[in-house]
């Protein structure tokens, strides 16, 4: 199995919110873009959240909207061997540095995870002192929750996080 290496962060000294996920998918490798794969409803829940055409943006524009709004977006592996996009295919994940978050961004108020496998980093990001939420995946394996379920999950999140 090949080692597979993630994407760097989008964040900057405004966030005070930060979306970790797990692990990019094979089509957001393949396309340097986090969430590039059409069926993942995270940029289209965020164009929602923050009443801007997200989904209709190159992704440069994508990411200036996101760090205009105080949002950051990373992973909490940065490498893993995996077959597949699925989360439950990861093997042998190496974690992110989180320990120079502070830095990065010191207004850091709140760190949501999307998705059951980002969350299991949630006590040690917790550590850092920082507010933590769990949100559902917005992949398109998360089947159960409708887009409008996850909306609303993501919208209070994000609500009580400004």
């Amino acid at each position: 199995m090949t080692c597979l290496y993630g994407l760097p962060p989008i964040i900057d000294e405004r966030a005070r919110v930060l979306i970790l996920g797990s692990f990019p998918s094979t089509a957001s490798l393949a396309a340097q873009q986090y969430y590039a794969h059409r069926r993942n409803q995270f940029w289209p829940i965020l164009s929602a959240l923050l009443g801007q055409p997200l989904t209709a943006m190159d992704y440069a524009a994508r990411q200036t909207t996101l760090r205009t709004a105080g949002l950051a977006v990373w992973d909490v592996y940065a490498s893993c061997e995996r077959v597949g996009s699925l989360d439950a295919a990861i093997r042998n994940g190496r974690p992110n540095d989180f320990a120079a978050l502070r830095q990065r961004a010191p207004g850091l108020a709140r760190i949501c995870f999307n998705g059951r496998e980002a969350a299991r980093f949630a006590p040690q990001l917790a550590a850092l002192g920082i507010a933590i939420e769990v949100l559902p995946s917005t992949s398109p394996a998360n089947a159960s929750w409708s887009f409008e379920r996850k909306l609303a999950a993501w919208r209070k999140a994000l609500a009580t996080a400004s």
